[in-house]
């Protein structure tokens, strides 16, 4: 079972990971601008035109220089920022969504707790009795996430005020009890918004509003070979039609589809299902760099397994 459940675990791991280096970048001077300094540091380092020096010191020669400097220095590195998720979208689908999205982990955490509190994972859905808790449960699952609202929304608030506010700033504050507006706000602001997301939004954040999602989305639907999970159709006859690759689909999509989903973030919860419900590691859903049935592409990707 173990064996089986390996990409799940991969996931997850890879989830917490990223959603730790995020909140961390500012405090490692990754990347923060710092409102104080008005300062912007990227890697360690101040990230400046060097105009202002170059003036200074009388060492530009005409306009054309300063052209240049703005290009090599400020457009071209910002275009390859932005080119981030399109690119990742045309290769890797909507790979970032399932993997390393921070907010995405957090949503499907309040899926976790909706559904041992109520049955189900939205508020309005209807209930799924096999993972229904006892009344104790419920309970215990209930002060669970009362504790995680209360708490954690503020933290991350706070945490990602790094990235505009100098981190020994902000631990001096919280330390001292003295917080300033901006941090007050951004604390606030930030919790409010995590709290209304993942309680009442969810996915549908996901499907319809996120930016960088709708990207990759775009991108991945219109590449021919970007990364996809498809059904093995020639082995139809082994499906059992329990359709949990359906009820593990936080997205709400039918794997199973022969259309080409274009909201699927390639999570492989539905893999990790059809293993489950097989008993075996090789069950009818893979990764595929392209369309098609998983069994008819050169470019399949098997996950590797432990001994």
């Amino acid at each position: 079972m173990k064996r089986i459940r390996k990409l799940h675990l991969m996931r997850r791991v890879s989830q917490v990971l990223f959603l730790a280096f995020f909140l961390t970048m500012p405090v490692f001077n990754i990347l923060r601008y710092d409102s104080d300094s008005r300062q912007l540091y990227i890697l360690g380092k101040v990230w400046s035109l060097g105009l202002a020096d170059a003036l200074g010191k009388g060492t530009l020669h005409g306009s054309g220089e300063v052209a240049l400097i703005i290009i090599l220095k400020a457009i071209i590195p910002w275009l390859l920022v932005l080119a981030f998720f399109p690119v990742m979208g045309a290769i890797l689908g909507r790979f970032f969504c399932g993997w390393l999205c921070p907010e995405g982990f957090l949503f499907e955490f309040a899926d976790y707790l909706n559904l041992r509190i109520l049955g189900r994972k939205s508020l309005l859905g209807k209930n799924n009795d096999t993972n229904r808790e006892d009344l104790k449960g419920r309970a215990m699952f209930a002060i669970l996430a009362i504790l995680f609202y209360l708490t954690v929304p503020p933290v991350i608030g706070a945490l990602l005020s790094g990235y505009f506010i100098a981190p020994s700033r902000i631990w001096r504050e919280i330390t001292t009890l003295q917080l300033s507006p901006g941090l007050t706000a951004g604390m606030i602001g930030v919790g409010v918004y995590i709290i209304i997301t993942s309680v009442f939004v969810r996915h549908i954040f996901c499907k319809y509003v996120c930016a960088p999602g709708l990207m990759q989305m775009l991108f991945g639907w219109v590449s021919p070979r970007s990364l996809r999970v498809v059904f093995d159709r020639k082995n139809f006859s082994r499906c059992t039609d329990c359709r949990r690759c359906e009820r593990v689909c936080f997205m709400g999509i039918k794997p199973r589809s022969t259309k080409k989903e274009i909201n699927c973030v390639n999570c492989g919860e539905c893999i990790t299902a059809c293993r489950e419900e097989l008993g075996s590691e090789e069950g009818l859903f893979s990764f595929s760099f392209g369309g098609g049935t998983a069994r008819s592409q050169d470019a399949k990707i098997s996950i590797p397994s432990t001994s």
